[in-house]
């Protein structure tokens, strides 16, 4: 459990990073100049509507496959990489198993890193 820390630093700090600057920017006591400039959605997807996508049209014949606005997606596939939470509901609930669940993957993964070594 403790080797996953020692590969992978930059991440750690770009977490601290991140949730110093959430904390900074959600506290009452932030100046105005860290304030949000526009109230504006930033766009969904990464690429414009129309944009024909490479690689996805493995057929031979197939005409090229094209990006659709945003709008004709449906709404689940803009969380679908957010990471899941599960409510906490005692010892032995969903949320208990998910995190022994994540430890004993991220253990197995130590232990056979070590092995290489």
């Amino acid at each position: 459990m403790f080797l996953h820390v020692l590969r992978r630093p930059q991440a750690t700090v770009i977490l601290a990073r991140r949730a110093l600057a959430a904390n900074a920017a959600n506290s009452d006591s932030a100046s105005p100049k860290f304030a949000p400039k526009s109230t504006a959605q930033p766009p969904l997807s990464s690429c414009p509507p129309n944009t024909v996508l490479e690689g996805v049209n493995y057929l031979k014949g197939q005409e090229p496959v094209l990006a659709l606005p945003d709008e004709d997606y449906p709404d689940w596939l803009w969380t679908i990489l957010e990471p899941k939470e599960w409510p906490e509901d005692g010892p032995g609930g969903k949320a208990a198993r998910a995190r022994r669940k994540a430890e004993r993957q991220q253990r197995i993964k130590d232990q056979n890193f070590m092995k290489t070594q």
